[in-house]
């Protein structure tokens, strides 16, 4: 049920994608999101928490320093995939959600690096037919080493 050509990207990792966390930035985020909590916002709010400083709302992992024109973490490897599984018959994607492990705040100021990875890709029998299940992992580290996020986003591609 599966294209052969799906299975080769199991486990493949994309180049590392650096991330720039910049206060103007997190703030910008808040405010289209509707997040008003003052970590975000009040800087001197933020020195007096807990954490010390301004942090990125969950969700926000600022910008890549090398932008490439297309959406943050749209990586050539998972561009490589969408047209293979275009080519198979599978060309609609849709996305099926996103779950955040969250380890350690990000602050205003740090550097990210962000490596995804086709982390598994599966066959389902939906009400419409058959459909590839992606899931593709992001781990988010800072510029300590240490990882402070893992993202895992899942994707449905279709015939339809």
């Amino acid at each position: 049920m599966i294209p052969e050509e799906a299975m080769k990207f199991q486990g493949q990792v994309a180049t590392p994608m650096v991330l720039e966390v910049e206060k103007g930035a997190i703030r910008k985020y808040a405010d289209a999101v509707g997040d008003e909590n003052l970590l975000f916002w009040d800087e001197e709010y933020a020195r007096n928490s807990r954490y010390g400083s301004i942090v990125a709302p969950p969700g926000f992992f600022g910008w890549p320093f090398k932008w490439k024109g297309t959406f943050v973490l749209m990586t050539e490897l998972r561009d490589e995939f969408m047209r293979a599984m275009a080519r198979a018959g599978y060309p609609r994607l849709l996305d099926a959600g996103i779950e955040y492990e969250f380890f350690s705040p990000i602050r205003a100021g740090d550097t990210l690096t962000a490596s995804l990875e086709i982390e598994s890709v599966s066959g389902q029998e939906g009400k419409n037919g058959a459909r590839i299940v992606c899931v593709n992992k992001t781990v988010y580290y800072n510029q300590f080493g240490a990882v402070v996020a893992i993202a895992r986003q899942t994707s449905f591609l279709t015939r339809t």
